[in-house]
């Protein structure tokens, strides 16, 4: 069983820290080796999957320690770019630990096909006509994926709406999908073009969008967890967190800023798993629009009885293991191995656990010391570098940019220059 309780991870060189995960059992070392730049995604493979590949752009993946996921502890990778996420996420997820980490639960992998007709002269009549004649669609739906079918996927329902515009009034047709272990964009288009034709000659218009919507608000990943007050920092910054999150609830302006933070996570795990990052983010930030209409927190917090943090969220996670980048791209293979889900729902389940853990260390560095001090002493080995600073370099260049609160490349490169010349002496 794996442990993902690592002390002193991030003290250990790329290589200690490969050697460490390799080690666990159910991994081993091969399963890192598709992580070299050298032996990742090929110029060739590159140009099948996208039109007019010149090359490919590496990001970094680290991975993110001290994850519990319903009982189940396991390393998570995460790409992306900006120094203090893994960080963060590691940080709280071990703060979760003692209270059993991040429990989730979820719909039904429901994803939505839409049909839009115009010109259709009886609206309401034809929304009944679509209706009543919702099994013929719903056969000549699911005969386009069989293989759906067999594994226990496919059409569910036909749900019909009425939308008016200042054009005229749009009949639209949505086709709701169980798509199993896909994220389900081309199941879902192949039906929605299949049964347009039929759907208009009953609706007694013309067909136009047949495309599926990113707004998936049927396949909801659901995650809460308790966060030690104690580690935290004390009983005033868990109400200050609480504070500091409930502005995200009633502020448009702070909700950007605090969903964004959720996304650092949440989009980390699924570019490193070769999911459709768009669909994710489109489908979450379209989900933080209250019934109000209003843009508000994907998150909440609050205090238990014992005066510990709690956190929920519950989003739309279109994600899946089958078709797309997930079965193509040599390192998402490799990532989503590591990872040791074996379906769709648990990926959206640990993908869920990342971003709620992101939001809160986001929002505990907010409520104590501020954003800027564990960003900024992060973002400084990156100026370091920029500045030209070695491997044996970096380290005393950082510590100096940050005793001066001066992180930028112009005082890295003095700060440099004053170090050789020390050592020249």
């Amino acid at each position: 069983m794996i442990n993902s309780r690592v002390p002193g991870f991030r003290n250990l060189t790329t290589g200690e820290r490969r050697d460490t995960i390799a080690a666990q059992p159910a991994i081993g070392p091969e399963a890192l080796t598709v992580l070299d730049p050298d032996a990742g995604l090929t110029l060739e493979q590159a140009d099948h999957m996208v039109e007019n590949a010149v090359g490919v752009m590496g990001i970094p993946v680290g991975i993110a320690t001290n994850f519990t996921v319903n009982g189940r502890d396991l390393f998570v990778p995460m790409a992306t770019e900006e120094p203090s996420v893994i960080a963060a996420a590691s940080n709280v997820a071990r703060m979760a630990r003692g209270n059993g980490g991040f429990t989730t639960s979820r719909s039904t992998p429901l994803m939505q096909a839409q049909v839009q007709l115009l010109d259709v002269v009886d609206p309401q009549a034809a929304r009944l006509r679509l209706l009543e004649a919702g099994p013929e669609i719903v056969e000549l739906a699911n005969a386009q994926d069989p293989r759906l079918v067999e594994i226990g996927g496919g059409v569910r329902e036909v749900l019909v709406r009425l939308v008016p515009s200042s054009r005229q009034t749009y009949v639209v047709l949505h086709l709701v999908v169980d798509v199993r272990d896909a994220m389900g964009a081309n199941a879902v288009n192949t039906m929605a073009e299949a049964v347009a034709p039929r759907v208009a000659e009953i609706a007694g218009g013309r067909s136009l969008l047949r495309i599926l919507t990113n707004k998936a608000d049927l396949r909801l990943t659901r995650v809460r967890a308790v966060f030690d007050a104690g580690q935290l920092g004390g009983a005033q910054v868990v109400d200050d967190m609480v504070d500091a999150a409930e502005l995200a609830v009633v502020d448009p302006y702070r909700a950007a800023t605090h969903n964004k933070g959720i996304m650092n996570g949440i989009t980390a795990v699924v570019l490193a798993t070769g999911n459709d990052t768009r669909a994710v983010e489109a489908g979450a930030h379209s989900h933080a629009v209250g019934p109000d209409g209003r843009y508000t927190s994907m998150s909440h917090f609050e205090k238990d009885r014992d005066g510990n943090l709690v956190g929920t969220m519950e989003l739309p996670m279109p994600v899946g293991l089958v078709g797309g980048a997930t079965r193509v791209h040599p390192v998402a293979q490799a990532n989503v191995a590591l990872l040791g889900v074996q379906s769709a729902a648990e990926l959206a389940d640990v993908i869920m656990a990342v971003g709620l853990a992101q939001n809160t260390g986001a929002l505990r560095a907010l409520a104590s010391e501020g954003i800027q001090r564990g960003h900024m002493s992060l973002h400084a080995r990156n100026v370091a570098v920029t500045a030209g600073a070695t491997v044996d370099e970096i380290d005393s260049v950082v510590a100096r940019m940050i005793a001066d609160r001066a992180v930028r490349v112009e005082a890295a490169e003095a700060f440099l220059a004053e170090l050789r010349s020390g050592a020249g002496q």
